[in-house]
């Protein structure tokens, strides 16, 4: 067997642009011979995929699942180049196959990554278009409700929502699908105030004063300023102090708690949130041309 060595598979990995582990699995399958190796990535799709692997994905899909026994949820974000191919069987059965995967792994991201990268390959290979795993999230409680914004098939669309609620299910069975929709729509930061970090109220503390709304008054009257801005950054930004959106004169909390149930975890996603896309600026490509 050939001594695979790293300057062998650099130089594979230049000649590719495939992975460093996938080199070095393609060199070892073909006795160090730089060229077998390169044919062998290229049937197996991956010289494809890696191709394509510098381009943006910030469209694809957005899923949200739960157990057979409604007591563990996800959700996952999986990303491709464009919107049409979020219309792609294809692609809607690679979200379809990797959630329930997700579910199967108690949403480990290292996991399902490991678990689903042939298969995100593969389909790279067949549809052209770069795609990535990006960001798995998981709920536990004694109920979990899923909500899927505009879903372009059955639980896929670009917002999802899973929320676990504790407490008696049967009477989480009428609120909790109502509090999924509320996230979807209200977009909390934080389930309760012990999770906001106390920096982030200080710093809007002093963005408040700053601001000089609080300019000339009295101390005493700055600190009831002061709290004022503060219960409004919570109702902003924690779910259990929102208002709730179908009956905002109570906040989930106390929707929650009027039927004896307490609120576990969520998580909500956006497609393609905080992504920078690249911006093709025509003009300059055609003076590099021309250059």
């Amino acid at each position: 067997m050939a001594n695979i060595t790293a300057a062998l598979i650099q130089e594979l990995r230049e000649k590719t642009a495939a992975g460093m582990m996938d080199c070095k699995a393609a060199l070892t399958e073909n006795n160090g011979d730089i060229e077998a190796a390169a044919d062998w990535l290229r049937q197996k799709g991956i010289v494809k995929a890696a191709k394509k692997a510098d381009r943006v994905a910030a469209s694809g899909l957005v899923a949200a699942a739960k157990s057979d026994d409604g007591a563990f949820g996800v959700i996952v974000e999986l990303n491709a180049e464009t919107d049409f191919v979020a219309k792609n069987e294809m692609f809607q059965k690679l979200v379809a196959d990797t959630t329930a995967k997700a579910l199967e792994l108690k949403g480990d991201f290292d996991a399902v990554a490991g678990a689903t990268s042939d298969d995100i390959k593969n389909t790279i290979s067949t549809i052209g278009e770069n795609m990535t795993l990006r960001r798995i999230a998981s709920v536990t409680g004694d109920a979990v409700y899923t909500y899927v914004h505009n879903a372009l098939v059955p639980g896929m669309g670009q917002i999802g929502v899973v929320v676990a609620i504790n407490g008696d299910t049967a009477q989480s069975a009428e609120i909790g699908p109502k509090i999924a929709m509320h996230i979807a729509a209200s977009k909390p930061e934080f389930a309760t105030i012990d999770q906001v970090d106390p920096n982030s109220v200080e710093r809007e503390k002093k963005v408040f004063i700053e601001s000089g709304a609080t300019a000339g008054k009295p101390e005493q009257v700055v600190e009831k300023m002061v709290e004022g801005r503060i219960k409004k950054y919570y109702g902003e930004s924690v779910l259990n102090e929102q208002p709730f959106v179908m009956d905002p004169d109570k906040t989930v909390g106390a929707v929650l708690a009027a039927a004896g149930l307490t609120l576990a975890g969520f998580a909500y996603y956006l497609l393609g949130e905080g992504i920078q896309r690249k911006e093709d600026n025509l003009a300059d490509e055609v003076a590099k041309m021309l250059g």
